[in-house]
């Protein structure tokens, strides 16, 4: 496998499985800097660099593309899924007891929020009666606590 012709065509393979491998891992860019490193080698392929030459850059720029990437990882990583993805989406809605909630801290129930149904607790730890409307005041877990709704809160958001 000494042939530098061949080197340029298993670079580009190589490349194609590496940003193949990073669509499978969003976010990460674990596979981003392979890809990188294997682009430099290609180049060096195509421009008839020696075979130590090439994996030279590879390793070399996969390296460095690493490392360039840990803060932007870091910063990733400390953010939060807005409102509105995931169980937050449930977060704030109406919804109605379809089992009751029995009363104390550990006490739990179902609520069914547009067409979901979803483990419940009471926010003041309270009994809360099946057909009883509340709104949902936090997401744990699998799981969401609720509050009634009263009569006189009005319109909500």
């Amino acid at each position: 496998m000494g042939d530098t012709d061949v080197w340029r065509w298993i670079w580009i393979l190589v490349i194609a499985g590496f940003l193949i491998g990073e669509m499978f891992t969003p976010g990460t860019f674990f596979f981003l800097p392979f890809a990188a490193g294997a682009l430099a080698a290609a180049i060096a392929a195509f421009v008839g660099g020696s075979i130590g030459l090439q994996w030279i850059l590879f390793v070399g720029i996969a390296a460095l593309t690493s490392f360039a990437f840990i803060p932007l990882r870091r910063r990733l990583d400390r953010i939060q899924p807005p409102v509105g993805v995931g169980s937050q989406r449930v977060l704030h809605q109406d919804g109605t007891i379809t089992t009751d909630i029995s009363p104390g801290p550990t006490g739990a129930g179902s609520v069914r929020i547009g067409r979901e149904e979803w483990r419940a607790e009471s926010l003041d730890h309270e009994s809360i009666p099946a057909g009883t409307s509340v709104r949902v005041v936090e997401v744990r877990g699998t799981g969401v606590v609720v509050k009634r709704v009263m009569s006189n809160e009005g319109d909500h958001p």
